[in-house]
Formats: C-alpha cells, sequence, structure tokens
C-alpha cells in the first residue's frame, strides 16, 4: 500500500468520528452552559482530524521528488499550540474567582482527539474520549461535594450610602462563617443618585451554608436595595 495515499472512504470515516466524539464532549460542556459547548467542541476536532489528514495525506505528489522530506506530524504539530488561543478565550476572571479552565483544557483534548482520528488512532481516540466523559461526569459530582466550600463567590450588593451599612453586611456574613477576601465600593452606576453604592465582594461559603440563605438573608437588611452573585 501507498503510505501517502488514503481512500476517500477512509477519510471519510476518519473525520465522521472525529465529529462523533468531539460531539459527545461538545455535549457535556453544553449541558455544563459553557463559553465553548457543541458546536466549538465539533469544530475543533474536525478541523484537528482535517489537518492530520492534509498533514499525511494531502501531498502525496512531492513524496517521490529529490531533496523532499514528508514529515506528517509537521502541520499537525501547529494545532497544539494554536488551540491555545481558542481556550484562553473561554476562560474568564470575576474578582478572585477564575472560570473556564476545563472548557479550554477540554477544547485542547478534543483537538487531540481530532489528530489521533485523523492519523487513524481510532482505539486511542474512543477510549481518550471514554476517559474524558467519565472525567467530566464524575470529578464534576466529586468537586461539588468534597470542594465547594473551596469556591470564591462575587456578590455585588446594592445598597444606600449610610453610616454603618459596610458593617452590617460584614458582620452577618461573619455569622454565617462567610469568609471575605476583598471588598470593593464604587457609586452605583445604574441610578443618577449619587448616595447609592455598589458594593463588591469575594467570599468563601462555608459548606453547610446554601447560597440562596445568604442572599435571601443580605435583602433583609436595612439600606440593602438588591444583591447579586456570580
Amino acid at each position: 500500500m501507498n503510505p501517502w495515499h488514503l481512500e476517500p472512504l477512509y477519510m471519510a470515516g476518519r473525520l465522521l468520528l472525529a465529529l462523533i466524539l468531539g460531539g459527545l464532549i461538545g455535549f457535556e460542556r453544553e449541558r455544563n452552559s459553557s463559553a465553548a459547548g457543541f458546536r466549538t467542541h465539533i469544530l475543533v476536532c474536525l478541523g484537528a482530524a482535517l489537518v492530520m489528514l492534509l498533514s499525511a495525506y494531502g501531498f502525496p505528489e512531492f513524496a517521490g521528488e529529490p531533496n523532499v522530506s514528508m514529515d506528517p506530524a509537521r502541520l499537525a504539530a501547529q494545532v497544539i499550540s494554536g488551540i491555545g488561543f481558542l481556550g484562553a478565550g473561554t476562560i474568564l476572571r470575576n474578582g478572585m474567582s477564575i472560570t473556564g479552565l476545563t472548557t479550554a483544557a477540554s477544547l485542547w483534548v478534543v483537538a487531540a482527539i481530532g489528530l489521533a482520528s485523523g492519523a487513524g488512532f481510532y482505539f486511542a481516540a474512543i477510549l481518550t474520549t471514554i476517559m474524558v466523559l467519565l472525567s467530566l461526569w464524575m470529578l464534576n459530582a466529586v468537586e461539588k461535594k468534597f470542594f465547594s466550600s473551596k469556591r470564591i463567590y462575587l456578590v455585588k450588593i446594592h445598597a444606600v450610602r449610610t453610616h454603618g451599612v459596610l458593617n452590617d453586611i460584614s458582620s452577618l456574613l461573619e455569622k454565617q462563617g462567610v469568609v471575605i477576601t476583598s471588598v470593593s465600593l464604587e457609586e452605583d452606576d445604574r441610578k443618577e443618585n449619587s448616595e447609592d453604592l455598589q458594593i463588591t465582594m469575594s467570599l468563601k461559603l462555608p459548606k453547610a451554608l446554601k447560597t440562596f440563605v445568604m442572599l435571601d438573608e443580605l435583602r433583609q437588611l436595612k439600606h440593602v436595595a438588591g444583591v447579586s452573585v456570580e
């Protein structure tokens, strides 16, 4: 067999496999409302598979030429570094909290699955997809159960500028066992009234405290007009 030629049927099968495997991981990310979801993962995986096919089989006419060195991995290797730009776009920072790292990692591994599919490493591509899905499903449940207290919440409180309002808020949070990691104050730009304040806090909640309970008690404080959490 000619190592630089691949039948169209096999080529279509590799692309279809990349579409399916990328779609499975993308579906899981879509269910978690990630920045990169179903279609993005499919496109990344399919594009990586196409680049792998192009790198390995796209230039057969030059294989027998003198002074020509064929390297099937050269073009495909650029996918690994290039996918970093797309992954970086899914990472967001809200105060002390950083989100999107898991989605960025899933895009990177989906690109690798696409390359494996394009190269014909079917078993490795399928097995990696299964392991990724198990990691995302199982570790997500483990993280919620054991590490929820380490999550940092960004809470925005809209209040009236009065003496002692910040002290009332911090006292309530301390009674609930909430750890305040950072606080910032600024005028509420939603209204023209200069007496309105927006207080932004980064908080660590104890395991036993539910988020909605904390928000409900904050809303009941005097001079607090509204509360939102990220």
